[in-house]
């Protein structure tokens, strides 16, 4: 195989790959473990978190712990994009959607 079909191969796979990448990310995924269940976005952004209502919360009380649950875990999320950006990127530099 000659160098020019190996890189028009390599920028196929690339196309494919973006494309898929970017089918998942606009995906949600619901866990649950029957009191709580949250909906994420397939680039790992929390979308929703839901917690069973239950006589010892108020509505109120429980609207500000899923948001605080739903703004922590996003937080975390940030945290490891970015560790793994700095840990992975430079290996990845010049490949666009990994890492």
């Amino acid at each position: 195989m000659n160098m020019q079909a190996m890189l028009k191969q390599a920028q196929n796979l690339q196309r494919d790959m973006l494309k898929a990448q970017e089918q998942i990310n606009n995906m949600s995924f619901t866990g649950s473990n029957g009191l709580v269940k949250i909906t994420m976005k397939g680039n790992r952004v929390v979308e929703k978190v839901e917690i069973q209502k239950d006589d010892s919360f108020s509505s109120d009380d429980l609207e500000m712990l899923e948001d605080m649950i739903l703004v922590a875990t996003n937080d975390a999320l940030k945290s490891i994009e970015k560790v793994t950006e700095e840990k992975m990127g430079k290996y990845t530099k010049g490949i666009p959607g990994l890492f």
